[in-house]
């Protein structure tokens, strides 16, 4: 087997993290050869400006394998974000280089403001992107035939991916790892990294238990990352007030003020968004995620759902399907790129 080559860009100020994190995961990624022996899936190999070392915002030093001037033909190409393509020279430059050579790659992605460097080509004008959350308003005032969500993990508009801040970048190569070969491996990778999980890319990248640890007061600080992992347990508001601390009436007053939802919405909430996850990854019946997600009955989740999304839980795994195309036996086929948009719950 061959494997597929990614080239990732790297420049001066580039976020270091934007870098390692996909070359780790398409590193990891492997498939069982004739003989047994595993076979790596990717080539990755890192492309500078020029042939020189460069320095991340981080101060960590990375060489490049080779230049843009002399690369190789590429299966997927990765722009990492980072101050030098934000306000340095970079963007410029690998905007003109891109221009020059994106109709010989079959996937294109930038990651976090690395889309500072692929907006400028014109060949995300008119579709859907997002970018870092922070940065999403300034993306959309500098390209106004980009259509920005600020909230996405990563969309994929054809044959174009962009993803949001960061860690993200990890995500984003998950989703290359399933589409070209398939769950199973991706799912090995993220288990290799110790990933909490393989995230879907509709996915908020500002997750509602992080805003909640974010605003709260010290004594709810940790109470939302509980909530998440123990999504079987008793969540009542009763439950909830032993663990924090206070009678359930204080508990109740306290949340509503902060949160502007009663506990029992926001364990909802937390209970469906979990639920919308598992359902696409059509590992379990819709009865089980219901169980899994800590609903006491199938019925009670139906109805649940469907009050919140205005789809039965059947429904949108098979919308989520039909949008995604994703292949759920073994290797996607190589050639043009599937056309889903983006995933929404």
């Amino acid at each position: 087997m061959r494997p597929l080559r990614i080239g990732l860009i790297g420049y001066d100020d580039v976020q270091a993290l934007d870098l390692v994190g996909p070359s780790d995961a398409f590193t990891i990624a492997a498939v069982q050869g004739e003989h047994g022996t595993p076979e790596r899936c990717y080539e990755v190999i890192i492309l500078g400006l020029t042939g020189k070392p460069f320095r991340a915002e981080s101060g960590l030093l990375f060489h490049p394998d080779t230049t843009l001037g002399n690369a190789p033909m590429l299966d997927t190409l990765v722009i990492p974000g980072g101050k030098g393509v934000r306000m340095g020279r970079a963007g410029a430059v690998i905007a003109h280089w891109i221009s020059n050579r994106a109709s010989r790659i079959r996937r294109i992605a930038s990651v976090c403001t690395g889309i500072y460097a692929l907006a400028p080509t014109g060949l995300l004008d008119g579709r859907t992107v997002t970018t870092h959350w922070r940065f999403a308003g300034d993306v959309a005032r500098r390209f106004p035939k980009l259509k920005v969500d600020p909230d996405a993990l990563f969309v994929k508009d054809g044959s174009f991916f962009t993803a949001g801040g960061i860690t993200a970048s990890v995500d984003l190569a998950l989703a290359f790892i399933e589409e070209d070969y398939g769950p199973r491996i991706a799912l090995s990778v993220a288990r290799e990294l110790v990933v909490y999980l393989k995230r879907p890319g509709g996915q908020k990248q500002y997750s509602e238990p992080l805003e909640f640890q974010f605003n709260s007061a010290d004594r709810f600080a940790d109470l939302a990352s509980w909530m998440l992992g123990h999504l079987r347990a008793d969540l009542s508001l009763e439950a909830l007030a032993r663990r924090a601390c206070l009678s359930p009436r204080h508990l109740a007053r306290r949340f509503k003020q902060s949160f502007g939802a009663t506990p029992s919405v926001f364990v909802e909430n937390l209970r469906l968004d979990d639920a919308c996850r598992r359902l696409t990854e059509r590992t379990q019946t819709v009865e089980n995620v219901a169980t899994s997600v800590g609903f006491k009955s199938d019925d009670v989740f139906r109805r649940a759902f469907q009050r919140r999304f205005g789809v039965k839980p059947s429904s949108y795994r098979t919308r989520f399907d039909a949008r995604t195309g994703s292949s759920q036996n073994g290797r996607a086929t190589r050639g043009r790129p599937k056309q889903p948009v983006r995933q929404k719950k």
